[in-house]
């Protein structure tokens, strides 16, 4: 028994699909035909741009004599693992 493709999609979606899928495959063929680089277009200012979030500045917390420092983010660094471990205090690296 032949299996039936359902569409769900509307008429006048479908038309616009097809609209859509056939001016991206015109904009590929131009791109190879012209040979231009995906960089070409970017230069050429054809894309918006993507604006990425601004990381919080993250200020030391820790600093040793060697300068140095730890945000106290993540794992602890060696360097102040050693001096914890040699009998010293986290606080004593602290900036205050």
């Amino acid at each position: 028994m032949p299996s039936a493709q359902i569409s769900f999609a509307l008429p006048s979606e479908g038309a616009a699909i097809r609209a859509r899928d056939e001016a991206i495959l015109w904009v590929k063929s131009a791109i190879a035909r012209h040979g231009i680089t995906l960089q070409q277009l970017e230069l050429a200012g054809c894309f918006d741009s993507v604006k990425t979030k601004a990381m919080p500045k993250r200020y030391a917390k820790y600093i040793d004599a060697a300068g140095h420092i730890w945000d106290g983010v993540g794992a602890i660094p060696e360097w102040l693992q050693r001096a914890i471990n040699a009998g010293q205090s986290m606080e004593h690296f602290r900036v205050t």
